[in-house]
């Protein structure tokens, strides 16, 4: 099967996926939604959680992440530069940046995710941010949205500022939880 761009994220009701400033941790961590991220998206917790938690990625969903500078700039995330270690890392900018040896850097991320998707592996977890899921929107071939019972009022949209193009995505399914998160995944319709 051909690999899958999935946009796996924690989401506001309002639509936003951070606070103004890139924090997400309004979102939850704790709740019986937690088994399902920890079991079944594993490989989308960052190495140094996983560690603390005394866990080990499963390596069954995800081989590649992808993520803006903003979400990954070691200097606001504590000074990690490879969150992801478990996984190949790229970070996408516009802009000329520095990188450790184990993180890939792309100036154009369209390319990189066309380039990805032609080479045999697990799926790519689009991380974030905003922005750059908007960029991207063209090549995404799943959302899995962890929506969570938070109405922000401004912030990171899922999207960032891109324009009115509508896509569509069809509903796979939804579960709910007591924790009042829920995680809704969507295909792609193309």
């Amino acid at each position: 099967m051909p690999r899958k761009l999935v946009y796996y994220v924690a989401v506001s009701l309002d639509g936003y996926i951070a606070a103004p400033n890139g924090d997400p941790s309004a979102f939850p961590i704790e709740g019986d939604h937690m088994e399902v991220v920890l079991r079944e998206y594993g490989d989308a917790v960052p190495s140094h959680v996983q560690k603390a938690l005394g866990l080990t990625a499963p390596r069954t969903k995800f081989d590649s992440v992808i993520m803006g500078w903003n979400t990954y700039n070691p200097e606001s995330n504590g000074g990690l530069d490879s969150p992801y270690a478990h996984l190949h890392q790229i970070v996408a900018s516009k802009n000329a940046r520095s990188v450790p040896d184990h993180v890939e850097l792309t100036h154009d991320p369209l390319a990189k995710i066309r380039e990805l998707k032609h080479e045999t592996g697990l799926d790519i977890y689009l991380c974030g941010g905003g922005e750059l899921a908007g960029e991207l929107l063209p090549e995404i071939d799943r959302l899995v949205l962890k929506r969570n019972p938070l109405v922000f009022g401004s912030g990171i949209p899922l999207f960032g500022s891109r324009s009115y193009q509508p896509v569509e995505f069809v509903h796979a399914r939804t579960r709910t939880f007591d924790s009042g998160v829920s995680i809704t995944e969507y295909d792609c319709a193309r």
